[in-house]
């Protein structure tokens, strides 16, 4: 058997010379950050003490006025009754503790700050956790926060034209936008595809947004899906248009953004430092028809097209 050469090295090789270098790196990135729209669009309104009392008038159909006219007949007499028991809305925390040893933050802060950086990720979580609040959340959540008069099913299974029409006509007074899941939009896309009427496109925070009678269709990974059906939400927001508002307590101490606070804990006695990361919000639906539903929306609808 032939002998093997060993080649004997003339320069220096990509390895060694690796540990001179210096390497171009980025913060750390995580897959589960989504843009959050919802939060985005919806209006937020402070609130004090961490309680937001809803109050609603009582019969408003019974209230009595007269158009003018020329006789001297006398006029109504009324008042405006409320509910005497409105509903108070508490504020919900997302919160977390996030822990770093201080010998990682003293030793390992160049170009990154290891605390900027894990409190960072720590709190997209926590804003990625209050959007699922607020549409899932059993208490305030969107979807738990329909009338019963304000649900609609689909005409055929999957999202069509006809069905998001049946939507608008239940939030009729200035509706905002649709909010559903992204394979929702594909749906809706293969209905209107179907029926030759391609939807138009919005640019919203610099991205571009399909859109039905003018009304955006905002995407959500949150909005559920269970066996193959989700569900497509219309909804108005702000106080003033009786629409859906969020809830965020101001004034925290150690506030980052509205309604979110980072606080230092100490550090223990294994030279741990902990910092308390918290997030206070909620939702409320002003009146009924500030919001509908579309129910049993699926997915999984395909359709063959053939040309001529």
């Amino acid at each position: 058997m032939a002998e093997t050469k060993t080649q004997q090295q003339t320069a220096l090789g990509d390895v060694a010379a690796r540990q001179l270098a210096i390497a171009t790196r980025t913060v750390p990135q995580m897959v589960t950050i989504f843009p959050r729209w919802l939060t985005r669009l919806l209006n937020w309104v402070p609130v004090e003490s961490g309680v937001y009392r809803l109050n609603k008038v009582k019969n408003a159909t019974q209230i009595e006025v007269d158009c003018s006219s020329r006789d001297e007949k006398i006029l109504p007499q009324t008042f405006v009754d409320y509910v005497e028991n409105p509903r108070e809305y508490n504020l919900a925390a997302v919160q977390t503790i996030v822990d770093v040893h201080t010998r990682v933050s003293d030793l390992y802060s160049k170009p990154y700050n290891q605390i900027s950086e894990q409190l960072r990720l720590a709190i997209e979580t926590i804003k990625e956790r209050q959007e699922s609040e607020l549409i899932n959340n059993a208490n305030y959540g969107l979807l738990h926060s329909v009338a019963s008069e304000q649900r609609v099913k689909t005409r055929t299974g999957a999202p069509t034209p006809d069905d998001l029409d049946e939507l608008i006509a239940k939030v009729w007074k200035e509706p905002g936008f649709f909010l559903l899941h992204p394979l929702a939009i594909a749906a809706f896309g293969r209905e209107c595809t179907r029926r030759g009427v391609p939807p138009p496109t919005i640019s919203l925070f610099g991205s571009q947004f399909i859109t039905w009678r003018g009304i955006p269709l905002i995407p959500s990974d949150k909005v559920p899906i269970v066996k193959g059906k989700t569900k497509i939400i219309l909804l108005r927001t702000g106080e003033s248009r009786q629409g859906v508002v969020g809830l965020f307590q101001p004034g925290l101490q150690g506030e980052q953004t509205p309604g979110l606070s980072v606080r230092f804990m100490g550090i223990n006695e294994k030279a741990i430092a902990s910092y308390l990361v918290s997030l206070y919000c909620s939702l409320a639906v002003l009146v009924d028809d500030a919001i509908a539903v579309l129910d049993d929306v699926e997915i999984g609808n395909y359709h063959e097209y053939k040309y001529q």
